[in-house]
C-alpha cells in the first residue's frame, strides 16, 4: 500500500507595489519574494498600476503617496471607484507619515492603514500579514 500524499502548497500571495523609487521596489520586491509566501509585481507609474491592478487583481496593493504623475491619494481613490479594484486593500508606504505616529495609531492614519519609510522587510512582512490575516 503506498500511504504518499502529495503536499499542497499555499498559493502566494500577489502584490502590486506602486512606488516611483525604483530601488525601493527592487528592495521590497527581492524581500519579499524571498519569504516564499509573496509574488511581487512592480510599476513606478501610478497610471501603470492602475492598468496592473485591474489586469492582476492582487491580494494587496502597496503604495507610494508622493509620485510625480499621480498621487497615491489619486491612484487609491479610482481603485476605490473601480468595480474590479474596489475590494483590494491598499497599504500606504510613506515618507511623510513618521515611524512613531504610524506606530501611535496602530499603523492607521485618516481610516487609511499606513506603514513609514524607512521600513525593513521584517517590519513590512509583518504588517502585510496582518492585512491579509496571515
Amino acid at each position: 500500500m503506498n500511504d504518499t500524499t502529495e503536499q499542497e502548497t499555499p498559493r502566494r500571495k500577489k502584490v502590486l507595489l506602486i512606488d516611483d523609487e525604483e530601488d525601493f521596489c527592487f528592495f521590497v520586491k527581492l524581500n519579499l519574494e524571498k519569504t516564499g509566501k509573496y509574488e511581487v509585481i512592480t510599476t513606478t507609474s501610478g497610471e501603470t498600476g492602475l492598468i496592473m491592478a485591474s489586469k492582476e487583481h492582487p491580494d494587496l496593493v502597496l503604495l507610494d503617496i508622493i509620485m510625480p504623475d499621480m498621487n497615491g491619494g489619486q491612484v487609491a481613490g479610482l481603485l476605490l471607484d473601480d468595480a474590479n479594484t474596489k475590494d483590494i486593500p491598499v497599504l500606504f508606504i510613506t515618507a511623510i507619515a513618521s515611524r512613531s505616529e504610524t506606530q501611535s495609531q496602530d499603523g492607521i492614519i485618516g481610516g487609511r492603514m499606513f506603514i513609514a519609510k524607512p521600513v525593513t522587510a521584517e517590519e513590512l512582512e509583518i504588517k502585510i500579514d496582518s492585512v491579509l490575516h496571515e
